[in-house]
């Protein structure tokens, strides 16, 4: 009876003995593989591109003033068509030029006082006429002769917000693959610097973000120059 006891016994024995062996190997490998999934280097890679614009959108604001509507209305058209003339013979299309509605503004329907009596007109047009084209190096030409308008007695509003000229790059779409392959093989380097100086080796690629495109002017004096960047940020893998 006791000889029937002891088979099975050694057997449940050697099975424990087994199990626990093999227990504690994946134990051990599981500890190994998490101290290697913390084994890693977190890098950034930049990629930066100059570029023409390729877009311009100029909008020439003028004024006019007069003291009844008629009269205002024939000096908007009269303006707004020596305007047109100087976009045209500046190498320029009818279908690049539009004109805004004017503003017009009632100084006797506003009161005034003794502004009003020193006041000559009763009122004025804020008119805008406003070239938008693809032809950036012309309308730096047009921008240099633009006194041309003032002598011919148009009253330009440069100075407010509204009439600055703007400049942009529409053409992200066709440079971004090549710009982020870019900022990738600049993150991998800066890993592979990291790795070398701390005795590893970069292994796969734990997570990725990219960061959004930025679209600058190159400086304030170059509007018509933009500079494109973005940045990557990688983890990768240590061994």
């Amino acid at each position: 009876m006791e000889r029937d006891l002891v088979k099975p016994a050694l057997s449940l024995g050697l099975c424990i003995a087994v199990g626990l062996t093999l227990a504690g190997y994946f134990v051990a490998r599981g500890v190994e593989s998490a101290k290697s999934f913390d084994r890693y280097v977190t890098v950034k890679g930049l990629a930066e591109k100059d570029v023409p614009a390729d877009l311009a959108i100029w909008p020439i604001s003028f004024r006019v003033m007069a003291n009844d509507l008629t009269k205002l209305q024939d000096l908007i058209q009269k303006t707004r068509s020596i305007v047109q003339d100087f976009l045209h013979s500046a190498g320029f299309e009818t279908k690049e030029i539009s004109n805004s509605p004017p503003q017009i503004t009632d100084f006797e329907a506003r009161g005034g006082g003794e502004e009003k009596s020193n006041r000559t007109y009763r009122y004025m047009a804020h008119v805008t006429v406003l070239l938008r084209t693809s032809k950036v190096p012309l309308v730096k030409e047009a921008m240099e002769k633009s006194d041309k308008l003032v002598q011919s007695g148009v009253v330009l509003s440069s100075g407010e917000y509204d009439s600055r000229p703007q400049f942009l790059f529409t053409g992200l779409n066709t440079i971004k693959p090549a710009m982020i392959e870019e900022a990738n093989i600049n993150a991998r380097k800066a890993a592979d610097k990291f790795a070398k100086d701390s005795a590893s080796h970069v292994g796969a690629i734990r997570k990725a973000i990219q960061g959004p495109f930025e679209i600058n002017d190159r400086d304030s004096t170059s509007q018509d120059m933009k500079i494109i960047r973005v940045v990557t940020t990688v983890d990768y893998f240590l061994e």
